[in-house]
């Protein structure tokens, strides 16, 4: 697998990056939704860290796919006879999901900042704070983070479907092209 983008496929760092954020936001978006009920422990504190760990890993993997997108000079071209409103919507859908996995990790930071707490990168370092302890900034902090919570997980499942519809009912390549491991059919 060419580890660069061509004219018909996505390359095999664009595909890596693509599942690895993937995966761990929809883990994120699970365990995120799960801890918030917790009682307070030793295991709710493990989880927040290990939480606030995986957001900053994140956080960086969306910087370096933002500047491996901008370093390819192919895309794959979006399927033929495609209607220009579904261009524009498939542009839209990235463009805020791209906005939403930025916003999602750096407004965690922040309300951990601005609520005072140590962020540690899975204990090996520590990160900075990004703003003083300040209880508005912290919960508006809080508020967009659950918010755009919220946001991800429709901007997630309508990229889903968007996938599969171009599947099992336009039968082109969208899918298949962005598969770990696979080759289109032509």
């Amino acid at each position: 697998m060419p580890l660069r983008n061509d004219n018909r496929r996505w390359g095999g760092v664009t595909k890596l990056l693509h599942w690895t954020i993937a995966l761990l936001v929809i883990g994120l978006l699970g365990v995120g939704l799960f801890m918030i009920d917790m009682p307070l422990s030793p295991d709710k504190v493990r989880i927040y860290a290990l939480h606030k760990s995986v957001g900053v890993t994140v956080l960086a993997l969306m910087l370096l796919r933002i500047t491996w997108r901008s370093s390819e000079r192919q895309r794959p071209a979006l399927p033929f006879g495609m209607p220009a409103w579904e261009r524009m919507a498939a542009h839209a859908s990235h463009a805020l999901l791209y906005v939403a996995l930025l916003v999602m990790p750096l407004s965690g930071w922040l309300f951990n900042s601005a609520a005072n707490f140590p962020l540690q990168w899975f204990g090996w370092f520590s990160l900075p704070s990004l703003a003083a302890p300040d209880p508005a900034l912290k919960a508006l902090a809080r508020s967009v983070h659950h918010w755009t919570a919220y946001a991800l997980i429709g901007l997630v499942s309508l990229h889903v479907l968007a996938a599969l519809k171009h599947h099992w009912f336009d039968r082109d390549e969208t899918l298949r092209r962005m598969l770990p491991g696979r080759r289109s059919r032509r």
